[in-house]
């Protein structure tokens, strides 16, 4: 395991980041930079970036990473930052599916915190194995379900925690997309091809690129697991070997009921993520593609529209905001409140003090366990005909 005090420098310094993945051609791997950088908590100085040798050093020059921190593979780059005095502090993984787990193991066992994309894993016994691993090493573990970062989404959270819509009865969750309306795997595109692709996405398509995403945040903001679902997974494409259009209903442990929509062949949707809960005194509103205002609606009286630095609003969002009122904020610096928030549970660590509380709401490596149960239990629910299946996880 890394020591922790002299060898990491602590405080004063930016915190020293690879990444796995991420390399030319890669969307979500610029996106992981752009938000590691926005709030200037990070410095990337070391990578494996590509599954091939040479493109993945290619990769790493585009980035100016130094030529003796530009690896050819994972391995290689897990025993060449153990041997350094100024090794990494932590790894992103932004890699497809199937290459979430071997990665984030080896870097976990040489003592590296972990930032991993979703889902966590292809398996649930991979998946159960990482949550293992976290508990054994003590390591930092962060899944970026970048939607939780929002300020009105933490807004909602903070509200529904402090009862003011009482006892939760509805959840409505949905992710519309369009993009896979046609059968763009075949036309080259490298991000609809390892999507649709069962050896690198797992056994489900939008399921598990967006629905997960839906499930997550219905999760985080009302504060309640799910303990049942039934599923009915559709493949409109011609030829698809994937789902790509998920309708499921949802089952709370406290009684309370959900519907969840995924879909990447609703054509004329480009990113229509949304949010719905009703309790018996009031109930929140909240569209991705307007990320800055959150509805709010008391039994019997107007409903109110809450803006992210605006009346109403209170710590949670504030924490979360990063530019003034009326300015739009949303998709990057949403993903940038993962880091950052694991910045300040990482620099504590170094520093030998607690974090601030507030830095805690990142997923875990246990709620990716629960998001890769979610998928399984879909994918069978969908094969028993959308008969109901348990998605409770022990842990």
């Amino acid at each position: 395991m890394a020591i922790e005090g002299s060898r990491q420098g602590g405080v004063g310094r930016r915190i020293r980041l690879g990444m796995v993945g991420g390399g030319r051609g890669a969307f979500i791997g610029a996106v992981h930079r752009i938000a590691a950088r926005l709030d200037d908590r990070y410095e990337l100085v070391a990578g494996a970036l590509a599954s091939d040798p040479v493109r993945a050093r290619e990769s790493a020059a585009d980035l100016h990473i130094a030529p003796d921190r530009a690896y050819g593979d994972f391995q290689a780059m897990v025993e060449g930052e153990k041997a350094r005095e100024d090794r990494i502090d932590a790894v992103a993984i932004v890699t497809p599916n199937h290459v979430h787990h071997a990665p984030a193991k080896a870097f976990l066992e040489a003592g590296f915190h972990v930032i991993c994309d979703k889902p966590l894993t292809n398996t649930l016994d991979d998946a159960l194995d990482l949550v293992s691993t976290v508990r054994r090493t003590g390591r930092i573990f962060g899944l970026t379900h970048n939607y939780t970062g929002y300020p009105m989404i933490r807004q909602a959270r903070e509200m529904i925690a402090a009862g003011e819509l009482g006892e939760i009865r509805l959840i409505q969750a949905q992710y519309a997309q369009d993009w896979l309306a046609t059968k763009v795997e075949d036309t080259g595109l490298k991000q609809a091809a390892w999507r649709t692709d069962p050896a690198r996405s797992g056994p489900a398509g939008c399921v598990g690129d967006i629905g997960t995403h839906a499930y997550n945040l219905a999760a985080f903001v009302s504060g309640l697991d799910c303990t049942h679902l039934a599923a009915d997974l559709s493949t409109f494409i011609e030829g698809r070997a994937l789902d790509d259009n998920a309708h499921m209903m949802l089952r709370y442990g406290n009684g309370a009921r959900g519907m969840l929509w995924a879909s990447q062949v609703a054509v004329g949707n480009e990113n229509g993520l949304s949010l719905r809960i009703y309790g018996s005194k009031a109930g929140i509103e909240w569209h991705q593609e307007q990320p800055n205002h959150l509805r709010f609606a008391v039994h019997g009286k107007p409903p109110q529209l809450i803006t992210r630095n605006g009346p109403g609003a209170g710590d949670a969002a504030g924490r979360a905001s990063r530019v003034p009122s009326g300015h739009p904020e949303g998709y990057l610096e949403g993903f940038a409140q993962i880091y950052t928030d694991l910045a300040e549970q990482i620099s504590a660590r170094i520093e030998g003090r607690a974090p601030d509380p507030a830095a805690l709401l990142v997923p875990t490596v246990e709620d990716g366990a629960k998001g890769v149960k979610f998928i399984g239990a879909a994918v069978q629910s969908n094969r028993e005909n959308g008969a109901w299946v348990e998605t409770t996880l022990p842990l």
